[in-house]
């Protein structure tokens, strides 16, 4: 692993998909992003990503310089037509629609069409909280995961992401129905090492532990994981007349869409009362005996958090394969290479 300044990998990633193809505004809320996410420890929705979306741009199927738009706004529920604009920008729109409509209405829902892969959705989740709203995020695509029973590939890995502000910092959960995600496989490629049993199976439905090998995901808890991925597709998609699941499983080509929630805490109660309340409640749990093997109960996010701070000052470490891959995308388009730091 190789560590690099935040400021400065954060730079390179938005100079590679600038050269992809991106409008500058869209490189740079898709670098911001991805280097989010490789601070808190996320790899797999971090920076090795960029080629891939230097791929989509090639084929189609990101473009680069679309503008997402509200396209209709009814009560407390808007939509927005992304246009295959980069994931990022089209679903900071939907949450900031939903955080502005939440702000007079006490409660905002923006459903985003066709967007594109949005990366981590905690920091859309986050937005919310960072502005004292309560945050709620799903995205819905292609199959990518088992439908519990299947050996191929029936449903997407759909993440949800929820944000509540209070305490230190604030409570963010943010995870895959799938038993991990697509990247951490990707990932898995990079660092050259295996996987373990139970996050994939291969082509004849058998546990997959060779990341080369593997064929499609399996959904966390099994029916839990596939059910939950359902339901997502229902809200994100299927509500928003664009299904994706059910137009590929028939042979058609799907779409990606998005959804946002945000919740105006004073609309329920009083924000400083809940925020005191959202602290106490985890100062309660972290307080509970610890199991065998544990040396700290953490929050939702507590991990990525403090991770990010260290990380400000020790560098963000990126894996070997990750770099020959982004440093052969560089050389294609003559951008330098950032110079790697120390390790602490």
């Amino acid at each position: 692993m190789t560590r690099f300044r935040p400021q400065d990998l954060k730079d390179y990633a938005a100079s590679l998909l600038q050269a992809a193809g991106y409008a500058p505004d869209h490189a740079e809320r898709t670098a911001d992003i991805l280097v989010w996410a490789n601070a808190r420890g996320a790899d797999s929705h971090g920076v090795l990503r960029i080629p891939r979306y230097g791929e989509m741009v090639e084929k189609g199927m990101i473009d680069p310089v679309a503008v997402p738009s509200v396209l209709s706004q009814e009560g407390a529920v808007a939509v927005v037509e992304a246009a295959r604009a980069p994931g990022p920008s089209a679903m900071v729109v939907a949450m900031d629609t939903a955080v502005e409509i939440a702000g007079r209405q006490g409660i905002g829902w923006c459903s985003a069409r066709n967007i594109t892969h949005a990366g981590a959705v905690g920091y859309f989740a986050l937005r919310a909280a960072q502005k004292g709203y309560l945050g709620i995020v799903m995205t819905a695509s292609g199959p990518l995961m088992a439908y519990h029973g299947a050996r191929v590939a029936g449903l997407s890995t759909n993440p949800i992401s929820i944000a509540v502000p209070g305490g230190a910092w604030p409570l963010l959960l943010d995870m895959s129905t799938s038993t991990v995600a697509l990247g951490k496989i990707m990932h898995a490629k990079d660092a050259g090492t295996a996987i373990p049993a139970g996050w994939a199976i291969d082509a004849a439905g058998a546990p997959a532990t060779d990341p080369a090998q593997v064929s499609t995901l399996t959904p966390l808890g099994g029916p839990k994981g596939s059910g939950l991925s359902l339901m997502i597709e229902v809200l994100a998609s299927v509500l928003v007349s664009n299904p994706v699941i059910s137009k590929v499983l028939t042979g058609g080509k799907g779409a990606m869409n998005g959804a946002a929630l945000a919740i105006r805490i004073e609309a329920f109660a009083d924000p400083v009362v809940f925020g005191k309340q959202i602290a106490e409640l985890a100062s309660n749990l972290k307080a509970l005996p610890k199991a065998p093997g544990t040396d700290e109960i953490l929050m939702p996010g507590e991990r990525g958090f403090r991770l990010a701070e260290e990380r400000q000052t020790a560098g963000i470490p990126i894996a070997a394969g990750t770099l020959t891959r982004l440093a052969a995308m560089a050389d294609r388009f003559g951008i330098a290479v950032p110079t790697a730091i120390a390790p602490p």
